[in-house]
């Protein structure tokens, strides 16, 4: 609660910032039965009736993150940065450098991609400039992750940047691309400044939430930052050590919402 007490003290000035998956909604094995528990939800929606900004920084596309997460008045970052749907708009912004590496990293995939892949229940997610290759869940996961990192190495080759996340791989246009410019986004945008802005995130990507907060507190768009560490047997330690705050899981992001309200 002390932590928090910046946030709770002036809600119509502060910023929630948050993590969906492994955050807000349960790690699944298939990304697209991902969903927010009804009751998180529910606080989500309070808490967003609160506070001056509430958003999602996902590197699901941001049209994906809001399905998930299902709430229309709210802001969603997704790709990491490279797509901004603010609330209520119908469209997300994006970035213009990400737009132009598109067909390049959609032509790499379906080039790699092969019946092995399948076989050995590797996925491939489209994420427009984004391709991703997910193994969990694999009946082989060893076999499946060689098999992944062989697609790596491939990318790198043809000068495009991979990311590892939690089971999965990103192929990635070589442009700068992470959560931190999502935060900065949202968080800078014009109007005076957020008395305090809190991010929750488990996982490596939200590092660079974390550090894109604590920039704008250095800048002064902020003047309190709070980051929160979502713990899990695969959050890295890292995270952990990076944080103001830890917390267990989905359940404990709940817990950390009904704080807040």
């Amino acid at each position: 609660m002390e932590a928090l007490e910046p946030l709770r003290s002036d809600p119509s000035q502060s910023a929630v910032l948050l993590d969906i998956d492994g955050t807000l909604a349960p790690i699944v094995r298939h990304a697209t039965d991902a969903h927010v528990p009804e009751a998180t939800r529910t606080l989500l929606i309070e808490i967003a009736k609160r506070y001056r900004l509430v958003g999602c920084v996902s590197g699901r596309r941001a049209a994906s993150a809001r399905q998930v997460v299902a709430i229309g008045s709210i802001a969603y970052v997704g790709n990491h940065g490279g797509e901004l749907l603010r609330a209520g708009a119908t469209r997300p912004e994006v970035d213009p450098e990400l737009e132009a590496w598109a067909a390049r990293v959609r032509a790499f995939a379906a080039d790699v991609y092969t019946a092995e892949h399948q076989r050995l229940r590797v996925r491939s997610e489209d994420k427009y400039a984004i391709a991703a290759f997910h193994w969990r869940g694999a009946p082989d996961e060893a076999a499946a992750a060689a098999a992944v990192r062989a697609i790596a190495a491939r990318a790198e080759e043809q000068g495009l940047a991979v990311h590892w996340g939690r089971k999965v791989l990103e192929v990635r246009p070589p442009v700068v691309l992470d959560k931190s410019l999502g935060v900065s986004a949202l968080l800078g945008d014009e109007g005076p400044p957020f008395a305090a802005a809190l991010y929750a995130g488990d996982d490596t990507t939200d590092l660079d939430a974390f550090r894109g907060l604590r920039a704008c507190a250095q800048a002064g768009a902020v003047a309190r930052a709070v980051c929160v560490a979502v713990r899990s047997e695969e959050a890295p330690h890292e995270l952990i050590e990076r944080a103001d705050l830890a917390i267990d899981g989905p359940d404990g992001v709940r817990e950390l919402l009904e704080a807040l309200l």
